[in-house]
């Protein structure tokens, strides 16, 4: 073995400089000129240890000339974890050792001579120690010995060497090397499922569609499986505990295949080769890794409770947004999170009912108002990296973001919208995209200019807030509406107000639809009689907050 006595400080100038600049704050070192094609981990677990003992075989594609250095994230033994992180023992490439350098979580590859392009290597690494975190070695809820992964954003590093970030999605692969009496579950389809000797089983998943790194995952523990059901051919898995088994197999047998079916329908095709609902001890609510998916050990109690129905749907909406097409930075994160948890809701409008989509429309909307008030700053979509700090927010990324895109079905209409999530989803399946790429599909399918939309929606932290006096004008038979945007930290709004105006006659209520505009101060709608009583968006269409009394009755 050998190692680098310097920093390789021109070399890694060189690296950087090669790397090229963007126009966001995500701050990740990305370098256009590599791309890793699969990655290939071989682990031995023990329960005399939490240190792990690994092999990483990763394919690497050279896609442009020059490229003198590869480098990956790696964890390695810092003052922030004392005990903790990996230590590379070996690196190998085409078949002969090399030099490297590990430090500051960075592992670096220097090459004798730059690959041609087109051309790709393979590097093979030898490594072992305990993570730091990535990957949690400990009891479940019943004590019993586990090994859990939970990734997001930019924690496999801390037990899988990688390019840690969204823009390079790969294939994967994991051999698992645990004591008998576990089972071992991962991406993709099982291979293989060996007992090598009288301690050791070994476990093969491999996963054949690409994913961004946050998303592999493994879990092992006493699992009892239960093989439910199939959606096209693909088989949809429940892994829990054995001691959950009866409550487990009730709890994730529902909703699964339909809202594979739902979704599939409405977006476009499941991407991957299975569907697993897996019982984790480390993940607060659920984990969406592709083709299998984490659940709070918490949620599982035999009684398919609404929570954790939502959560199922909010983590299978992820197969699609999220996994299948993916955010190419931080600062997109809102491809995700906010994508998730609107299609849970449209998916609760079509299975359950108007009523309960308005009810969870709802709960988002207090969550967000609730945040807003104690926190004005963070946007849906602002300069962030998840280097150094949050990437999301759930009042602010989930609920809102939802809000956006529930609004934005509004104002072009169902057709227009879901023609263009169809189109997004399509154009980068298995692809990375931005928020210019939604925009742009969506401004296809609509023929509207959205720009101002998305705007005042992504990049401002607040909602629409209006005070409104109305009054009638018996000479003119007009409906006299003031309007006032109060002041706020953001410019105001320009948006789509209905207006319910309810009769005297017959008590019915007329809905008319007006463009509201920061300037907007006053309405005069032609009206034969005075209002019993008068609404803005009465049927709660926007992320508002509004208040409208009658003249002499503030």
């Amino acid at each position: 073995m050998k190692k680098f006595k310097t920093r390789l400080l021109l070399f890694l100038f060189c690296w950087i400089s090669a790397t090229g600049t963007h126009a966001y704050a995500d701050n990740y070192p990305v370098n256009n000129k590599i791309h890793v094609q699969h990655y290939l981990f071989e682990i031995r677990f023990s329960d005399k240890t939490n240190e792990i003992n690994a092999v990483a075989s990763i394919r690497i594609l050279f896609k442009e000339a020059g490229v003198r250095q590869v480098r990956l994230d790696l964890t390695n033994h810092t003052g922030n974890t004392p005990g903790k992180g990996m230590t590379v023992t070996s690196v190998t490439v085409d078949g002969k050792e090399i030099q490297y350098l590990h430090s500051e979580n960075a592992l670096t590859l220097p090459l004798n001579e730059a690959p041609s392009p087109q051309s790709e290597k393979v590097f093979i690494i030898h490594y072992q120690g305990e993570p730091a975190d990535g990957l949690h070695i400990g009891p479940t809820k019943y004590g019993d010995r586990s090994f859990f992964s939970d990734n997001w954003p930019n924690k496999a590093r801390n037990w899988l060497p990688t390019i840690d970030h969204p823009s390079n999605k790969s294939t994967c692969e994991f051999i698992l090397k645990t004591p008998l009496g576990y089972k071992a579950v991962s991406n993709g389809l099982l291979l293989e499922e060996s007992i090598l000797n009288d301690s050791t089983l070994l476990t093969h998943w491999k996963q054949s569609v690409p994913i961004a790194p946050w998303l592999f995952t493994i879990g092992i523990a006493k699992f009892a499986v239960q093989y439910v059901d199939e959606f096209k051919g693909k088989s949809i898995q429940s892994w829990v505990y054995a001691k959950d088994r009866d409550a487990g197999f009730y709890d994730f047998a529902e909703p699964t295949k339909e809202v594979l079916a739902f979704f599939s329908d409405y977006v476009g095709p499941y991407a991957y080769e299975k569907l697993a609902n897996i019982e984790s001890p480390v993940v607060s609510g659920g984990m969406e890794a592709a083709s299998a998916i984490g659940y709070s050990e918490k949620l599982i109690n035999g009684k398919r409770d609404s929570r954790t129905r939502n959560v199922v749907i909010h983590e299978l909406a992820h197969q699609w947004f999220g996994n299948a097409v993916t955010e190419n930075n931080w600062d997109n994160a809102w491809l995700s999170e906010s994508f998730a948890t609107c299609f849970t809701l449209l998916f609760i409008e079509h299975k359950y009912g108007k009523a309960e989509y308005k009810s969870e429309l709802a709960k988002a909307k207090k969550i967000f108002e609730d945040f807003y008030k104690k926190d004005t700053s963070f946007k849906i979509v602002a300069s962030r990296t998840a280097e150094e700090e949050p990437v999301t927010n759930y009042a602010v990324t989930y609920q809102k973001g939802a809000w956006v895109l529930l609004m934005l079905r509004e104002k072009i209409g169902e057709p227009a919208f879901r023609k263009g999530i169809q189109s997004y989803y399509k154009n980068h399946f298995n692809l990375n995209a931005t928020t210019e790429d939604f925009i742009r599909e969506m401004e296809s399918v609509s023929h509207q200019d959205l720009r101002a939309y998305f705007d005042q929606w992504l990049h401002r932290s607040g909602e629409i807030n209006i005070r409104a006096i109305w009054s009638y004008d018996a000479a003119k038979k007009k409906l006299i509406i003031d309007l006032h945007q109060p002041p706020q930290k953001d410019k105001q709004y320009e948006f789509q107000l209905e207006i319910g105006i309810t009769s005297s006659a017959n008590g019915s209520q007329t809905i008319r639809k007006y463009t509201i505009h920061p300037e907007t101060t006053r309405l005069s709608i032609p009206c034969k009689e005075m209002p019993v009583t008068v609404a803005l968006d009465p049927n709660k269409k926007l992320l508002a907050n509004m208040v409208i009394n009658e003249m002499g009755k503030e």
